[in-house]
């Protein structure tokens, strides 16, 4: 089971001083290249990852790494989503003997922010990994009406800058349930791009990061 990849904070940190944002300096000179093309971006909820796995016989599940601890209000959620044998069926009509990846973020309950979220532990899918392949959004919703998923929603589809105004204005969350600051973005490319190491390009913005900018 791939633990998922890092993503990278947008802009560079000052090194030497207090650790800030130095906003324009972009991390990624790919991502600064094509700052004003189309990008999805998603809402980046705060939680804890988790992974579901079908590797073509059975499910297992996961945190962020394999040593990860997870709560069990959330793991008895994710194996009402996910385990049974109405589930199993559902990832070989899907899968067949293929190896798959959801992976999502616990939320709710204790979890992080807690209860603004949700009362209750829950999990909500933003990403999946078939074979070494990231799939498009249009399958990524698909797998998650499939399986009666949360997904994470879309915020904005735009250039690098439209997102980055739109968290300085501390928009709150779309899917919690009580009024709270929504963390961030997450965005890629509207048309997938890797770099030359063969990784996709994918950046966050987070809300905290602009908080005490001038």
């Amino acid at each position: 089971m791939k633990e998922y990849h890092k993503i990278e904070t947008l802009f560079k940190r000052d090194m030497e001083g207090d650790k800030k944002l130095i906003v324009g300096s972009f991390r990624n000179p790919i991502v600064e290249y094509i700052k004003d093309c189309k990008w999805t971006f998603t809402e980046k909820v705060d939680g804890t990852n988790v992974r579901v796995h079908w590797d073509g016989h059975k499910v297992s599940f996961g945190g962020r790494t394999d040593n990860a601890q997870m709560p069990m209000p959330l793991m008895e959620r994710l194996q009402e989503l996910f385990s049974g044998e109405t589930n199993e069926e559902l990832f070989e009509q899907k899968f067949g003997e293929g190896a798959v990846t959801l992976y999502g973020e616990g939320y709710g309950g204790k979890i992080q922010s807690g209860s603004a979220y949700n009362p209750t532990q829950d999990f909500i899918l933003f990403d999946v990994m078939v074979g070494d392949v990231f799939l498009e959004r249009e399958n990524i919703e698909d797998i998650a009406q499939s399986f009666k998923l949360k997904v994470v929603p879309i915020i904005i589809e735009g250039t690098i800058q439209e997102a980055v105004d739109y968290v300085k204005t501390k928009p709150n969350s779309t899917i919690s349930v009580e009024e709270k600051v929504c963390e961030g973005l997450v965005g890629v490319p509207a048309v997938r791009i890797n770099d030359f190491r063969g990784n996709r390009v994918i950046v966050k913005i987070k809300n905290k990061d602009f908080a005490n900018l001038t």
